[in-house]
């Protein structure tokens, strides 16, 4: 979808750069330092407008999460609904902020990202959810779409034994490449559905800005949840 142009994009985006991770490479093994604690770490990558991501960093402020959107346009959005939650959070006055949920756990990386070895070191993760990810249709793009299962492979190599990978897609087509992308990487598959509205599982229970607008128009959401 084409982005709207915003005026004064560049300046609005510095202005929030106390949450964007500059040199993400540089920071790789050393995610916990930027966050200044021990706390597991999650990542979405395409988080878009910052829906899903900000409403599991109020919910869970004992986690850390990572939001990755090459689109400036779309994730001054996200940074904006952080910003606000920060402002929230300084208003109230609030020392123990954090643990009510209200700031600290959440950074962005400004760029689109091949490789996520590169950013994230071994074990380094504990989840990785994929939202509404491009679907790249034509085939001899196959390889750029996220759940590829080199791409799966890759991110299981960041992650914590036993962590996860989420996916929710409204594409029939992308949700069928996805499982037999997991089919040959010999992943476990946890949960799965292909109404997740209608299922029993709490991936349902926090949207994305794209998830509502899917739903409203009475799509379904496929859904699957795998582990190594």
């Amino acid at each position: 979808m084409r982005q709207r142009k915003i005026k004064d994009l560049d300046c609005k985006l510095q202005n929030l750069s106390e949450f964007i991770v500059s040199e993400p490479e540089a920071a790789r093994g050393k995610w916990n330092e930027i966050f200044g604690n021990n706390n597991p770490i999650f990542v979405e990558i395409g988080c878009g407008k910052g829906q899903f991501i900000n409403a599991h960093s109020m919910l869970y402020p004992n986690r850390n999460y990572v939001g990755i959107e090459g689109q400036d346009s779309v994730i001054l959005r996200a940074l904006e609904k952080t910003a606000a939650t920060e402002s929230r959070a300084k208003q109230l006055n609030c020392d123990d902020s954090r643990e009510k949920g209200l700031s600290g756990n959440i950074m962005y990386i400004n760029k689109f990202v091949g490789d996520i070895t590169e950013i994230f070191a071994s074990r380094e993760l504990c989840g990785v959810y994929l939202n509404f990810s491009d679907p790249w249709p034509k085939d001899r793009h196959a390889k750029r779409r996220l759940m590829h299962v080199d791409r799966l492979r890759s991110y299981f190599r960041v992650l914590e034994e036993n962590s996860f990978v989420e996916i929710k897609t409204d594409n029939e087509e992308l949700f069928e490449f996805a499982l037999m992308q997991i089919k040959e990487g010999g992943h476990f598959i946890e949960e799965i559905t292909r109404d997740l509205k209608a299922s029993e599982f709490k991936a349902k229970n926090i949207t994305t800005e794209y998830e509502d607008k899917f739903m409203l128009e009475g799509k379904n959401i496929n859904y699957v949840k795998i582990r190594a």
